[in-house]
C-alpha cells in the first residue's frame, strides 16, 4: 500500500494535489496475465501513451515511482508559468503609466499570495492527470512503486511481476547537480524544489543563462528579488539567434537582473546564513553573495534503477535510452518516449513522441520521429519561439537560403500594445518559398509561431500564408508581412519591366 506522500508546504492546495496525483492508501491491483502495453513513468509521455492505448482498447499497466503528471505538472511548466504570469502582472502594473494609468508604480508583490495562487491552479489542473481519471475512467491498472525490468518481456513493481507484449519507457529526466565544489554543502534550489518557497529570496544567485535560468531570473526580479545570473558564455540563451538572445538579455537587464558573463564558478560556500559563489571572470576571482542559489544547468535521464540490462535495452547515463527512428529500443518490443530518449526535452515533444509509440507499438505503424516539426519557446518577456533550422545550420550543410526579417515596429498592433520590441524571421530555401525555419521574438511569440508550424507540417510554403487573410490589427500580422516580403523578392527587374510593358499596352 502506498505510503502518505508530502509536498511542501502542506496547505490545502498541495493536499488536494497529492490526492489527485499520489493518493494515500493506494493499493496496487493484481496484475493481469499479460498487458498489451506496460508504461513506466506517468509524466507527459507516459500519460499520453497510456491514455491513448487504453482509449483504443488495449490492456494497459501504468507504473509510477513518484507523482502522476511528472515534471510538467508538479515542478516544471505549470508552476513556472504561474510565477512568470505574476511577474508579468507586476511589471505591467508598474509600467501602466505609459498607458495613462496613474498611481501604478506604488504597487507591491505579495510573494505568499503569488505562491498560493500557483499551488491552487496547479491543484486544479492536476485533475486531468489524476490517478482516479486514469484508473477509473480509462480502466488502466495503476501501480505505484519503482518499476524494474526482470526480463525482455516483464517488469517488477513492489514485488509483483507484470508481463507485457510491448512496453514504453517514459521515466523522463531530472535536474543535473552542478559540478561545483562545495555546492551541496552550501545548498541550492532546482526546479524540483524552488516552487516550495514561501518567502521571496532577497538576493537570488542563478547558475546558468539557459531557458530555466532566464525565465525564473526575470520572474523573481520582477517580484522584487535582487537577481544575479552567472553564465560561462558571452551572452544568454546560446542556442538562439544572437540578435534574438540580445533582445531578451537587455530586457532582463532593464528588469534589474545583474549578468556575470564569461564566468566560471570555481566553488561555493557559506558565510553565516549567506551563500557565496567564488566566480572567475577575466582572470580575476570575485565573490558573489546571496540568500539562495538556483541551478539551471542541464538535466540527466532517469535510467537508474530500471535494470535495463535485463530487458536488453541499450542506454547511456548522460543521453538516456537509445532508440531508432520509430522509437524502438535495442529490444524491439520495448519503446521509449520523452526526455528519457530525446534531446528535445519539452512537454509538447513528449506528447508527440508518445503518439508515435502508440501507433508503432500497437498497430504495426512505421511513424518516424524525424517526421515531426518540433518548435520551442522560451517564456521570458519578450518570448523567443523557434522552429527548424537556423541560418548557420542551413549553410553548414550546404543549403543556400533566403532570410527575411520583419521588426515588430512595423506592425501596428504591436506598436499600439506597447510591445514593439522584437521581430519575426523566416528562413527559406533559396529560389522557393519552402520554409526551413523561423524565429519570433515577441511578447506572445509562442502563440504567434503556430501559423508557421502549420505551414511546415502541412508542406505549405510562405506563398500560402500570403494568400491567407489576417484580421487587422493583430501582432501576428508580422507573419503576413513576411510572406509579402517574400512575394516582393519574386519581382525581379525582368518581371517588373514585363509587367510595366503589359500595363502600358493595356492603357492604349
Amino acid at each position: 500500500m502506498a505510503q502518505p506522500f508530502l509536498i511542501l508546504p502542506q496547505d490545502e492546495n498541495n493536499q488536494r494535489l497529492v490526492r489527485n496525483v499520489r493518493p494515500a492508501g493506494w493499493k496496487n491491483p493484481e496484475p493481469a496475465s499479460c498487458y498489451n502495453l506496460a508504461v513506466i513513468g506517468a509524466g507527459t509521455a507516459g500519460l499520453v501513451a497510456a491514455a491513448g492505448a487504453a482509449g483504443l482498447g488495449a490492456k494497459v499497466a501504468l507504473i509510477e515511482g513518484n507523482l502522476f503528471g511528472g515534471d510538467c505538472l508538479n515542478t516544471g511548466c505549470v508552476p513556472s508559468k504561474a510565477l512568470i504570469r505574476s511577474g508579468r502582472a507586476a511589471y505591467d502594473a508598474k509600467n501602466a503609466v505609459e498607458f495613462g494609468v496613474t498611481g501604478s508604480r506604488e504597487s507591491t508583490v505579495d510573494f505568499g499570495a503569488v505562491m498560493d495562487r500557483m499551488r491552487r491552479i496547479r491543484a486544479e489542473i492536476s485533475a486531468h492527470d489524476s490517478v482516479e481519471r486514469f484508473s477509473k475512467e480509462l480502466g488502466i491498472d495503476v501501480f505505484f512503486g519503482n518499476g524494474k525490468f526482470t526480463g525482455p518481456d516483464s517488469v517488477e513493481v513492489e514485488g509483483k511481476q507484470l508481463r507485457f507484449k510491448k512496453a514504453a519507457i517514459c521515466t523522463g529526466s531530472r535536474a543535473a547537480a552542478p559540478p561545483i565544489p562545495g555546492i551541496e554543502e552550501a545548498g541550492y534550489l532546482t526546479n524540483e524544489n524552488v516552487f516550495q518557497l514561501t518567502e521571496l529570496p532577497e538576493r537570488l544567485l542563478v547558475i546558468g543563462g539557459g531557458t530555466i535560468g532566464c525565465e525564473l531570473s526575470q520572474a523573481f526580479a520582477r517580484m522584487g528579488s535582487e537577481v544575479t545570473v552567472i553564465e560561462t558564455a558571452g551572452h544568454l540563451l546560446m542556442r538562439e539567434d544572437t540578435d534574438a538572445a540580445e533582445i531578451v538579455q537587455q530586457a532582463l537587464v532593464r528588469d534589474g537582473v545583474r549578468l556575470v558573463l564569461n564566468a566560471k564558478i570555481r566553488k561555493a560556500g557559506k558565510r553565516g546564513a549567506e551563500k557565496v559563489l567564488f566566480v572567475e571572470q577575466h582572470v580575476k576571482t570575485i565573490e558573489i553573495d546571496g540568500d539562495a542559489i538556483l541551478a539551471g544547468v542541464g538535466r540527466l535521464p532517469n535510467v537508474q534503477g530500471l535494470n535495463l540490462e535485463a530487458a536488453r535495452v541499450a542506454y547511456d547515463v548522460r543521453t538516456g535510452v537509445k532508440v531508432n527512428e520509430r522509437l524502438q529500443t535495442s529490444n524491439p518490443h520495448i519503446y521509449a518516449a520523452g526526455d528519457i530518449c530525446s534531446p528535445y526535452q519539452f512537454t509538447h515533444t513528449a506528447d508527440a513522441l508518445a503518439r508515435i509509440v502508440i501507433a508503432n507499438a500497437l498497430f504495426l505503424g512505421r511513424r518516424k520521429e524525424s517526421s515531426l516539426v518540433i518548435p520551442w519557446c522560451t517564456y521570458t518577456d519578450p518570448e523567443i519561439s523557434h522552429v527548424g533550422m537556423s541560418e548557420k545550420e542551413a549553410r553548414d550543410i550546404g543549403i543556400d537560403v533566403l532570410t527575411l526579417t520583419i521588426p515588430l515596429q512595423d506592425v501596428d498592433r504591436a506598436v499600439l500594445d506597447g510591445e514593439a520590441e522584437g521581430f519575426a524571421r523566416v528562413l527559406l530555401k533559396k529560389g522557393s518559398d519552402t520554409i526551413l525555419g523561423a524565429t519570433l521574438v515577441a511578447r506572445h511569440a509562442g502563440e504567434m509561431i503556430n501559423e508557421v508550424l502549420l505551414a511546415m507540417t502541412a508542406g505549405l510554403g510562405l506563398s500560402d500564408i500570403a494568400r491567407t487573410i489576417h484580421p487587422y490589427p493583430i501582432q501576428a500580422e508580422v507573419i503576413k508581412k513576411l510572406s509579402d516580403a517574400y512575394n516582393k523578392t519574386r519581382l525581379t527587374p525582368f518581371i517588373k519591366n514585363a509587367l510595366s510593358l503589359w500595363l502600358k499596352w493595356r492603357r492604349t
